[in-house]
């Protein structure tokens, strides 16, 4: 599955300290890159709704520590920061699929509207 047109909220960015900068949380980056046909070869939707599946998890990582300029970053460490979005109910991991994760949507917009979230 592909979503084609799709696009963040100004909500889905928090401003940095730098003027004219965006800081992206891994969840919004990882929308980003499922949403774009280039990296498809990388990380893509698949299965039931919200369901995706990294394909490059060295790739992936090595995007991330581009955006967020840390040159180290690899899949171990971005796994651990996926793992974060379990208990906040953002995204999981799809059980007996390596690699494969599935988003929650509903919580993404609840968590990001905390007042709606009852």
């Amino acid at each position: 599955l592909y979503f084609p047109g799709f696009a963040f909220p100004d909500w889905a960015y928090k401003p940095e300290s730098s003027p004219g900068s965006r800081q992206i949380q891994l969840w919004h980056f990882i929308l980003e890159l499922l949403q774009k046909e280039e990296y498809q070869g990388v990380i893509a939707w698949q299965g039931d709704y919200g369901e995706f599946v990294i394909k490059d998890p060295d790739e992936v990582a090595r995007l991330w520590g581009i955006r967020k300029c840390k040159p180290h970053m690899n899949y171990d460490k971005l796994s651990r920061a996926l793992r974060y979005y379990y208990n906040k109910r953002i995204l999981h991991k799809t059980k007996g699929k390596r690699f494969t994760y599935k988003f929650n949507f509903s919580k993404v917009v609840l968590v990001n509207y905390p007042i709606l979230d009852m």
